[in-house]
């Protein structure tokens, strides 16, 4: 256990759980859509839904998906300065199916309507786990870098991935597969030692079968 672990994160907000935690949620949503969200539906579940207006999560959420960070004071007004930096966004009710009792549903568009949907978590601490990413399991925190290849179900994928990390000297922490159905959708989530080099991601992203390739570096906290 570190010291972060005992005192919790540096924070604006009463939760660590419900405001920290929902910052991040917003945050890694904006970092995953790697673009300027314009449009955002924004669903809460469980004890977030519950007490998450209280607590401020709501505007936590939206605060995150402006780009701010768990310390930022101006979190209090995310509403306002959405407006002004014209983010249109609406704020209920989601039902999930089996999920944590702190969790959010946001379905995000960006400026080059780019689209994305989100399910993550709030796990106690700041620290988030997300669940979900356009309808598929990945259950990733995003604390390391990590790799999100989207890509049709056949075989060889994971091998050439895994080959041309090696190749760049790149050690993988833990890997996780998913896909929709057998031949459909799939996804790999790589959590990595090292940072990825720029050249292998374009590398991946024109590899046959490759439908999107997703890289965060946010260098171990955000």
């Amino acid at each position: 256990m570190n010291i972060f672990e005992i005192l919790g994160p540096v924070m604006v907000g009463p939760s660590s759980s419900h405001t920290a935690g929902a910052v991040r949620i917003g945050l890694i949503t904006r970092r995953l859509l790697a673009q300027r969200p314009v449009r955002a539906q924004i669903g809460m579940y469980g004890s977030f839904l519950a007490t998450g207006r209280g607590h401020g999560t709501d505007r936590a959420l939206v605060a995150g998906l402006l780009g701010m960070l768990p310390d930022d004071m101006r979190i209090p007004d995310s509403f306002d300065l959405a407006i002004e930096e014209g983010l249109d966004f609406t704020i209920g009710e989601i039902s999930l199916r089996d999920a944590h009792p702190n969790s959010a549903l946001i379905e995000v568009e960006g400026e080059s309507r780019r689209k994305l949907c989100v399910q993550a978590s709030s796990l106690g601490g700041g620290r988030i786990l997300v669940n979900r990413l356009d309808d598929i399991d990945v259950n990733c925190t995003c604390e390391t870098p990590t790799l999100i290849v989207h890509n049709m179900d056949q075989p060889g994928h994971v091998a050439t991935v895994t080959a041309l990390l090696s190749d760049c000297a790149v050690n993988i922490a833990r890997m996780s597969l998913y896909r929709d159905h057998r031949g459909g959708r799939a996804v790999m989530v790589v959590e990595t030692d090292q940072s990825i080099p720029a050249d292998a991601l374009r590398q991946m992203e024109h590899m046959d079968g490759v439908i999107k390739v997703t890289y965060i570096d946010v260098g171990g906290a955000f």
